[in-house]
This record gives structure tokens, sequence and C-alpha cells, in this order.
């Protein structure tokens, strides 16, 4: 139980510290550990619910959660998240790593380009909305990650909403994915309760302690250190996979 708490504080600090969800750094932790793969999503999910529900309360205090905004995609990815774990369960642990893999691969690319900002926010349809939520709730849960790396370029970048109106988004669209998430992988009996109990709860502590530590350190130090941290990962999954 010690080990796990550790874990989940570790996770919970890397994630305030970083601002990332705690998916992309906690299934490679608990492969490290020794879990199977498909539990280790299942953790992973139990964990993104307690940290994006608490991340989205304090965004929410803080004004700059646009609920009306994010509440279809939210919906869409709800739904896509039910099937996550249907489709977990028909993919190989060694493909549901490489699908990983490139997940990482993308977040760490995405560091070296910077997300242009527009000034007008574009009108899109309900419909695409929904779609893309669907899409991202699907697929993000099927690996045990929040989605939002790949949600937050999305509104940015397409969409036009302003940055921190779309960081804000995006870990209130974990809240509808991870919920749904849960609920599909432990239908289907990927998720460890106790340990996935433990990390969350301990998970919270850590997310207060790295965003405490987040606002004491440069943007190009920590810029840094998340490179260095994705960095690893890959490089793990890589060892892991093909050697």
């Amino acid at each position: 139980m010690l080990e796990l708490i550790l874990l989940g504080v570790g996770v919970g600090l890397l994630s305030g510290f970083f601002g990332i969800g705690g998916g992309t750094i906690l299934v490679p932790l608990l492969l490290m550990f020794g879990f199977e793969t498909k539990v280790a999503i299942g953790i992973s999910v139990v964990q993104m619910v307690f940290s994006s529900i608490y991340g989205s309360y304090l965004n929410n205090k803080k004004g700059t959660l646009d609920v009306a905004m994010i509440g279809v995609i939210g919906i869409g990815g709800f739904i896509g998240a039910l099937l996550s774990g249907q489709i977990t369960s028909n993919i190989e642990d060694a493909t549901l790593e490489i699908i990983f893999l490139s997940f990482a691969l993308f977040a760490l690319l995405r560091l070296f380009f910077k997300t242009k900002e527009h000034k007008d926010q574009r009108k899109v349809s309900k419909i695409i909305l929904f779609i893309i939520g669907l899409f991202l709730g699907a697929m993000s849960m099927a690996i045990g990650v929040g989605g939002s790396i790949i949600l937050v370029p999305i509104l940015v970048g397409f969409l036009h909403v302003p940055l921190k109106k779309a960081i804000s988004a995006g870990l209130f669209f974990v809240v509808f994915s991870s919920i749904a998430g849960f609920i599909s992988h432990a239908a289907l009996g990927h998720v460890d309760f106790k340990s996935g109990l433990i990390i969350g709860f301990a998970s919270l502590l850590g997310v207060y302690i790295g965003i405490l530590l987040k606002d004491r350190v440069e943007v190009t130090l920590q810029r840094r250190l998340l490179v260095a941290f994705y960095i690893i990962v890959v490089t793990y999954l890589i060892q892991r996979i093909f050697f």
C-alpha cells in the first residue's frame, strides 16, 4: 500500500507540475511495476476521475471554465468512452502499447511546436463538436489517457478558442470521458479497485504540491523537464515493445 500511495502522490505531483493528464504518466509507471497493460489502463482511468473533477473544480473557482462550450464535446466523449473497454478488450496488449507509444511521441513532438492563438472564436456545428468528443473519448480511454493533449490543439488551432479557456475545457472533457471510461472498463474487469482508489486519493495531494511547485519554477525549465520526462517514457516503451 505504501508503494501505491507514493506512486499516487508522484503521479499527481508530475501531473500538477507539468499540467498534463495523469494517464500519460501513470500507465508507463504501472507497466514498470509489473501490472498487465489492460489493468494499468483501468487503474489510470480511475485516477483520472479523481484528478479531472478536482482540477475542474479549481478551474471553475478561477472562472476559466466554459461549461456550455465543452458540454457537447463532453457528451460525445462520454458516449465514446463507454465503448473504450470493449475496444481495449479486442486489442492485444502489444498493440495497445504501440498505440500508447504513438500517443507519447505525439505529446513529445507537440512540445516543439507553438500553437497559434486567434482573436475570434469560431462558431462550429454542434454535430462536429459531438463527433470530435465521440472519437477522442473512445480512443483516449481505450489506452488510459485523458485526451486533453489532443483536444487542446484542436480547440485552439481549429476552433480558435483562447488557450487558457481551451486548457480548462480539456480537463473538463476528461471528467466526462473518464467517468464513462471507468464504467466501461470496470464492467469488463479491467479495474483493480483497491489500487485505483489508493492511487486516486493519493494523487490529489500530489496535484496540490505540483501546482505549488509549478508557480515557483521558470517556464523554460518546466518545459525542458517535461521534454526529458517524455523522452524517458518513449525510450522505455520502445525498449519494452521492440527489445
